[in-house]
Formats: C-alpha cells, sequence, structure tokens
C-alpha cells in the first residue's frame, strides 16, 4: 500500500475522500439491498448484489481501497454494458470507484490504520561507567 500513496491524504483533501468514499460506498450498499427487496426497476443476479453490498461496505470503511475501487469500476461498467436501464448511475459509479483507486483511502480509513506510515521511537541507551 505504501509503494502506491507516499502519503494518505489529511485535512481537507482527506475529508474529501472520506466524504466520497462514504457516499459512494452508501449508493451500493443502498442499491444491493434495494435490489433484493425489489424496489429497483433493474434487476440483477443475487451474487452480484452480495459483491455490490460487500463493497461498498469495504469503500465505507476504507479497506483495501485501491482493489475495492477497481472492483467497483469493473462492476458497474458490466452492469451498464448489459443492462440497458439507467447507464449513467453505473458510469458514475464507475468513475468515482476509479478516482479512489487512484487516489487513495485517506487518512480516515482502515487502510491508513493498517499500511500507513508508522513512527518507531528508539530510545537512547544509558551509558554505562564501569
Amino acid at each position: 500500500m505504501r509503494r502506491l500513496y507516499s502519503t494518505f491524504a489529511t485535512g481537507l483533501p482527506g475529508a474529501g475522500l472520506l466524504i466520497l468514499r462514504v457516499v459512494t460506498g452508501g449508493v451500493l450498499v443502498y442499491r444491493g439491498i434495494a435490489g433484493f427487496t425489489g424496489a429497483l426497476a433493474i434487476s440483477l443476479p443475487p451474487a452480484l448484489l452480495v459483491v455490490k453490498i460487500v463493497l461498498g461496505l469495504l469503500l465505507v470503511v476504507g479497506l483495501w481501497t485501491p482493489v475495492t475501487g477497481s472492483a467497483v469500476a469493473v462492476l458497474e461498467v458490466g452492469i451498464s454494458l448489459t443492462r440497458s436501464e439507467d447507464p449513467w448511475l453505473h458510469l458514475l459509479l464507475a468513475t468515482l470507484g476509479i478516482c479512489l483507486a487512484l487516489l487513495g483511502p485517506g487518512v480516515w480509513s482502515v487502510d491508513a490504520r493498517l499500511f500507513g506510515w508508522k513512527r518507531i521511537d528508539i530510545r537512547d541507551r544509558q551509558s554505562r561507567s564501569y
């Protein structure tokens, strides 16, 4: 993860990435649950709905963001090509997935806690006098 991002964005850019992750993940979770209840006009196989929900939850918490964002992009492009209803929402979600994969999760994420830079303090040795 450190090879992908030299630093995890803090401050306002980090807050922007948090909002982007939460909104994108929330939409994925909502549409996955709505697909199970039949509230959507588009019908997807249950396996794809479960994948949408899992990917949405991973984005919300910011875990494996580059992989998750790429998977969201592939899933949403596939759905927009195979289903004719509402392609713009799927293309928007695919674009957001690509953006998150390229920009990273930000400092307020599980990725930052697991893979972020760590600080190690080394105490001075006390000199021994003989």
